[in-house]
């Protein structure tokens, strides 16, 4: 029975055979099959692993390599924030806050900046390692402004120093770090967007002029191009000067994204809890001998405890209502800084349109210009064309089979000839003389 089954069976591929052989050999000897294979190395590798530029808060960067579900557990980020992040798709600029992280993509910069570092899509793009460079010099030389100033200024500043660090750091010229990383990305755009606008206009003008000087079909390729890349430049910046101006516009939004005085109110929230706890232990420690009446009022420790409860709450709420505005008040006129350049840009690109425009209409002008002479032209030819047909009436006219007594005399000729020649040229003048009246040509 075996050999009929193998007989009529197709027969087995030399690899299942070893690789049942490998399995039987590996499962006997104890060993698992597939030893000299890197598992986990393929399951990292379908993860989609992506390198990422790491700059802390001290200014040290280095190079990472994160899966997408390792960045979203990371920064606390839903899948649709990375994705504004992916270089496979172009998606406009967009500044989001979110509960620990703050998601930028503006042009080439693109990164995740949370309370304690940066992430940045690592690329061979100037402007992310121009970013990077200026992000590392902001925080590695945070008081480079400090060394000139005098020396009551510099004691008056030292002693708001310490009260702001009795207090909170409330100051405005000391950026938490998301602020200083955000400030670096708007500048890196801007200036991009800048850049680009001002070698538009360096190439458009000379070539309008040119297009104003000698109108032909090749300048006027030049400028359908050159108007395109405007108006895809004009959108870029229109959709950054967009996004600024709803970020200033929305309160709540530029309270999400100070991430630092969160993260503060977070760890002293966890603190105060740890110490209550604590005291609570303590407290039940001490009072576990001491018998408790139902009857009586609570215990000293219980109302010390809540009367210490509800004053932190009062004054951590009054803290953060406070510091809230005050971060509101430092991210608007960053925002607003920032907002004045990316509206000069937008500006610029708008007067260049303009002229654009004012050069279309001038070209449209001139073409008007030069077809109206050139149906003024036509007319007087035809009206030309109208006397010269006289002359042809008149040959008709003599030329049929009649005979009359002035074919016989000499001079009759040159009389037919003059008198033709004289009444052409009066009807053509009447005719100059309409077009005139009629103020159908300048004569």
């Amino acid at each position: 029975m075996a050999d009929l089954k193998e007989r009529l069976l197709p027969p087995k591929p030399q690899s299942a055979v070893n690789l049942r052989d490998a399995s039987n050999r590996a499962s006997a000897s104890g060993r698992q099959p597939f030893h000299g294979i890197d598992v986990l190395g393929l399951k990292k590798r379908g993860q989609g692993l992506r390198s990422w530029i790491r700059v802390d808060t001290s200014g040290n960067s280095q190079v990472i390599e994160v899966d997408k579900f390792t960045m979203m557990r990371r920064c606390d980020l839903p899948a649709r924030d990375l994705r504004l992040l992916d270089p496979l798709f172009v998606y406009p600029s967009t500044i989001l806050g979110r509960e620990k992280a703050i998601v930028v993509n503006l042009e080439q910069i693109r990164c995740i900046i949370t309370a304690d570092e940066v992430l940045l899509l690592n690329s061979l793009d100037s402007y992310v390692l121009q970013y990077v460079v200026e992000l590392q010099r902001r925080l590695t030389a945070p008081a480079m402004g400090e060394g000139w100033q005098p020396e009551g200024a510099g004691l008056n500043r030292r002693r708001s120093r310490n009260f702001d660090n009795v207090f909170g750091d409330t100051s405005p010229d000391y950026l938490p770090f998301e602020f200083r990383a955000l400030e670096v990305a708007l500048e890196a755009a801007c200036t991009f967007l800048d850049s680009q606008a001002a070698e538009l206009e360096i190439e458009a003008y000379p070539l309008l002029d040119e297009l104003t000087s000698k109108i032909s079909t090749l300048n006027l390729e030049r400028v359908r191009r050159l108007k395109s890349r405007l108006v895809a430049l004009t959108r870029r910046v229109q959709k950054v000067r967009d996004e600024i101006e709803q970020l200033m516009d929305d309160d709540g939004d530029m309270a999400e994204m100070y991430l630092t005085e969160k993260k503060r109110r977070m760890e002293s929230t966890f603190f105060g809890d740890q110490s209550l706890m604590g005291f609570r232990s303590n407290d039940g420690g001490i009072s576990a001998s001491a018998p408790v009446s139902p009857v009586s009022s609570p215990p000293d420790s219980r109302r010390l405890e809540k009367s210490l409860s509800i004053a932190r709450s009062r004054h951590e709420s009054m803290r953060s209502s406070e510091s809230t505005t005050e971060s509101i008040e430092e991210l608007e006129m960053l925002l607003e800084a920032y907002f004045v350049v990316i509206d000069s840009t937008l500006n610029k690109l708008t007067s260049l349109k303009e002229y654009i425009d004012d050069t279309e209409d001038f070209i449209n002008i001139q073409l008007d210009n030069v077809r109206n002479q050139l149906i003024q032209f036509e007319l007087i030819l035809t009206t030309a064309t109208f006397v010269v047909a006289i002359f042809g009436v008149v040959a008709g006219i003599f030329g049929m089979n009649f005979a009359i007594p002035l074919f016989d005399d000499a001079g009759a000729f040159k009389w037919v000839l003059v008198i033709t020649g004289v009444t052409g040229l009066v009807i053509f003048c009447a005719f100059l003389w309409f077009f005139k009246y009629r103020r159908l040509m300048p004569l």
